[in-house]
């Protein structure tokens, strides 16, 4: 087990479009497991592997009481209902932004195993996905926010 170094805000990586995974190798399943015990002890409850600078689309997601690893996640549908909720990052520690998601996605993806899976998340489940798969695609929170929003933060308006 190794905890791994979460990389914050300005690290070039966290820009970058993350690697599609082409199979589950060894170090794939390394890389999950340690991405696991990483979130487990930053008490988060979801992390992409960008996040600890590697440009794969991996993650884990907290669900329920254990986290769970999936690779190449997307969203097949997301509800055209919206709701805007504070969120934080553990790229971001400390700071919280009201971001608008959509209230339920469903996900399809491959599980730790290899098999594909589909979820239908709702609530919290939806946005944490959303979430992680947007670190995948480079897009951090601070990218959903406003520039006056950014500014108000900026200036404590």
């Amino acid at each position: 087990m190794a905890l791994l170094e979460i990389r914050k805000f300005g690290d070039p990586v966290l820009k970058k479009k993350a690697e599609e995974v082409k199979e589950i190798t060894p170090e794939i399943k390394e890389l999950i497991f340690n991405m696991k015990e990483t979130l487990r002890h930053a008490q988060g409850v979801g992390l992409a592997a960008p996040q600890i600078g590697v440009s794969k689309r991996a993650i884990v997601v907290q669900i329920e009481k254990e986290a769970v690893g999936f690779l190449n996640p997307r969203i097949i549908v997301s509800s055209r209902q919206k709701e805007i909720q504070e969120e934080g990052c553990l790229c971001l520690p400390g700071i919280f932004f009201k971001i608008k998601r959509a209230k339920e996605a469903e996900i399809e993806a491959l599980g730790e195993k290899g098999e594909i899976v589909r979820i239908e998340a709702k609530g919290l489940l939806a946005r944490i996905f959303q979430h992680e798969i947007d670190h995948l695609n480079g897009i951090l929170v601070i990218d959903r926010i406003s520039s006056w929003q950014k500014l108000c933060r900026l200036f404590k308006i």
